[in-house]
């Protein structure tokens, strides 16, 4: 089975990722070939790079080839989980695997700034505004090479509402790998 995961800034991602990588799957980004091109173009890897960045590499290279890169590198991989899913043509290039499903992950704008604060990740906004507009930016592509988080979430077919404590959040998950759920 491979998973995608899309999401808004801090919705949990990245925990459900590790949890996944806990339970054997092994776990790779879309935003691990932008850092791949940052590197080799001499930049800093930060939010605002990485945005730009996949922008250029979708504008060169087509909308889906992130997900292309990603889909033909783990080829031979059973288990695997991809995080930063951003545009509906990284999910049609996905699901060009049978055994791949959409996942998006959910919270509200209040509990997503408490937890980005809690955080401190370097590249997070540090005020209100910016988190909102960097936000809003992310939700609605001007052309086929933006972040369309609102038109990829809509692709989803599991959807993990994480409002609460951890425990709540684990007990979506196991129901994730069960034999009959999936």
């Amino acid at each position: 089975m491979w998973f995608g995961l899309t999401g808004r800034n801090a919705s949990g991602k990245t925990t459900i990722v590790d949890w996944l990588v806990e339970n054997g799957y092994t776990s790779t980004s879309c935003s691990d070939s932008i850092r791949a091109h940052l590197r080799q173009e001499g930049k800093e890897i930060n939010r605002d790079n990485l945005i730009a960045g996949g922008r250029g590499l979708r504008a060169e290279h087509g909308p889906a080839i992130l997900a292309e890169m990603l889909r033909d590198a783990n080829q031979d991989c059973d288990k695997l989980v991809i995080d930063s899913i951003r545009t509906p043509a990284e999910v049609e290039a996905l699901r060009e695997r049978p055994d791949f499903r959409l996942i998006e992950v959910r919270a509200s704008r209040e509990v997503r700034w408490s937890r980005l604060q809690s955080r401190a990740r370097g590249g997070d906004p540090t005020d209100w505004d910016t988190f909102v507009a960097q936000e809003e930016a992310e939700l609605v592509a001007a052309d086929d090479s933006g972040q369309a988080l609102d038109a990829t979430a809509a692709l989803a077919d599991i959807v993990i509402i994480n409002e609460d404590d951890s425990d709540a959040l684990q007990a979506s998950l196991e129901m994730l790998l069960r034999p009959d759920e999936c």
